[in-house]
């Protein structure tokens, strides 16, 4: 992979698909100045973790990423945590991607769906309608079985498209807004805010793809941390000025029943439907990118944890010939092809619960990337973080306090018992796997990891 690769990797995972189907739901809840604050603070967060991890990632490049700066921190038991709760977050993406396509295509193309299977969380599933979305597994984990090479370059092409079309809505909005639609500033106050913050982990989970397929990366270890800060930077402004876009092309009125905001402010923008078709577009494109990122890095997690024996041997396979998890790719293109049987419903507890698997696995990286300061000092860091302390420690308290937010007792506390059936369920499938894992000698040298393939 190319730093350009990597790059257009990241944003790919970062942009998604939510930008179409939330900014609605953003602003409507908390307003324009109230959306800006949210993804403010939450990309704040996100880029105080994102340092800790560029630093470790070129100091340590090696398959598995945030798995495996924690493993050299704290040992087996804590890694294992660490890259269980990343994995837990991965696969709540490549569900939800696997529903979003059939739901974006069907508003492209509306279809009368065919074939009752059956009715989930007061939802009818249909079997064209899953077609869609399983269809669209199947073609993702093909593409990513037969090299890394095919599935970046379809990333970078589809990564480009989304940016070029949120700055034509952007340049639009510029010329066509109505700054009038800017009021009020602030919905709801505080908690209005708040609602939005706690979406911010779900839309900037992708980042972190970067450690993972750092072993794979043709580029100076330093380039791999700075790249990893630019795509963090790069996306919070992508978001900024969707909200704003939206805000300004949408009066409150509109905003209130529209089911893609963002669409609907693209066409009324431009004055014209098929603009709004066109932005729908860059959402396809979206769902492609986040979808397939997470293929990879969630095949890297797979693979690291396997040939160390955490999880069984099958998922450290690395095909031959084509030099890819083979084995992981295979298994998580199976819960993308599968997450559409459940409709909707059960797809947004996944996703719920999902997040906070990404925060857990976030403040252990913040904690070890501290630790690793004091019981590594010498370790070569070509990217290296100045005032480390102050990061690591804002880091680690940010994490925390994004925790806080899934907890009961807050305004967006996961779902009892349904959300948290979900986690207990994921976290006991681990210490299962943990407990019964095979107690043959573990590969842990990189060089030898290395000869098998990643």
């Amino acid at each position: 992979m190319s730093i350009f690769d990597v790059l257009f990797l990241a944003m790919g995972a970062m942009l998604g698909w939510g930008w179409v189907v939330l900014s609605g739901e953003w602003i409507s809840k908390a307003g324009f100045l109230g959306s800006i604050t949210a993804f403010m603070i939450g990309g704040l967060l996100v880029i105080f973790i994102g340092l800790t991890y560029a630093e470790l990632a070129a100091a340590i490049p090696e398959t598995g990423g945030g798995f495996i700066f924690v493993l050299r921190s704290f040992g087996e038991k804590t890694a294992y945590i660490a890259g269980w709760s990343v994995l837990f977050g991965y696969i709540s993406v490549i569900a939800f991607e696997a529903v979003a396509l059939p739901t974006v295509i069907n508003y492209l193309i509306p279809v009368e769906h065919v074939g009752y299977l059956w009715t989930l969380g007061g939802w009818d599933v249909y079997f064209t309608w899953v077609l869609i979305g399983s269809g669209g597994a199947i073609l993702l984990t093909v593409m990513n079985y037969f090299g890394i090479k095919p599935a970046t370059i379809l990333q970078s092409i589809f990564t480009v498209f989304i940016v070029a079309i949120g700055i034509l809505l952007v340049l639009g909005a510029f010329k066509n807004g109505n700054t009038a639609n800017l009021q009020p500033l602030f919905i709801d106050g505080f908690a209005g805010t708040m609602s939005v913050l706690i979406m911010i982990p779900f839309l900037f989970v992708g980042f972190d793809v970067i450690p993972q397929v750092a072993a794979e990366v043709k580029a100076p270890p330093k380039l791999i941390g700075r790249i990893l800060v630019v795509s963090i930077i790069s996306s919070i402004i992508f978001y900024l000025f969707i909200v704003y876009g939206v805000t300004t092309g949408l009066p409150k009125e509109l905003l209130a029943v529209s089911e893609l905001a963002s669409a609907d402010a693209m066409a009324r923008i431009f004055g014209n439907q098929w603009f709004g078709v066109l932005l729908v577009f860059g959402g396809v494109a979206g769902i492609i990118t986040s979808w397939n990122a997470f293929i990879i890095g969630g095949s890297r997690i797979l693979y690291a944890m396997s040939v160390r024996n955490m999880i069984p041997k099958w998922f450290s396979y690395i095909h031959p010939k084509y030099k890819t998890p083979s084995n992981g790719i295979i298994f998580l293109g199976a819960v993308a092809f599968f997450a559409p049987f459940l409709g909707r419903p059960a797809l947004v507890w996944i996703v719920d619960a999902g997040g906070i698997g990404i925060v857990i696995g976030y403040l252990l990286v913040s904690i070890s990337f501290l630790k690793l300061r004091k019981t590594e000092p010498n370790l070569p860091r070509p990217y290296k973080i100045k005032n480390w302390k102050l990061v690591g420690v804002l880091a680690i308290i940010l994490s925390i306090g994004f925790i806080a937010l899934y907890l009961p007792g807050m305004p967006s506390a996961l779902i009892w018992p349904a959300e948290w059936f979900i986690v207990a369920i994921w976290y006991l499938m681990g210490m299962t796997l943990f407990l019964f894992r095979s107690k043959d000698k573990p590969v842990t040298n990189q060089s030898s990891i290395a000869k098998k393939g990643l």
